[in-house]
């Protein structure tokens, strides 16, 4: 199912059923997030940009580390310090050394982070729906639990 039309009998013989499933993930994943981007690039915002924002918005008062906040992302990125650093210069976080470890800098959302959250939190929801709404409930409560079930098998 590669490309979408193939059925069980018909995959190629080259892949194994796990390499088709993990082949259909990527591509489902791309795609979805495809969507996601474009939203954010109106904000000029990445997407990497924008997980960090929503994960310091879900952590607020709380200012986080840098690998609080890495280890919260939903996808990696090898650059966190300079990610962090172009949302500071846009006024989106702010820096500040923790109280107990003055070696370490923690990040928080400002109140224009917020701002900007609360404008794309409805364009990026329907574009969510949108991008799912062939699929019914029952459906997307199965698909999210297999995802859940694959990250699971992977700690």
């Amino acid at each position: 199912m590669v490309n979408g039309s193939a059925s069980p009998r018909a995959r190629s013989a080259r892949l194994s059923l796990e390499e088709d499933v993990f082949q259909s993930l990527i591509l489902a994943a791309d795609r979805l997030l495809q969507g996601e981007i474009e939203v954010l690039r109106v904000a000029d915002l990445t997407f990497s940009q924008y997980n960090v924002l929503r994960i310091l918005r879900g952590a607020k008062p709380d200012a986080l580390s840098c690998t609080s906040i890495s280890q919260r992302m939903l996808t990696r990125d090898s650059d966190l310090t300079r990610l962090l650093d172009r949302l500071d210069e846009r006024g989106l976080v702010t820096r500040v050394r923790d109280a107990r470890d003055r070696r370490m800098l923690c990040t928080a959302i400002t109140d224009d982070g917020l701002q900007l959250l609360r404008k794309l939190d409805g364009p990026v929801g329907r574009v969510h729906r949108e991008q799912l709404k062939h699929m019914l409930p029952k459906q997307l409560e199965t698909l999210c639990a297999l995802a859940n079930a694959v990250r699971g098998s992977q700690t």
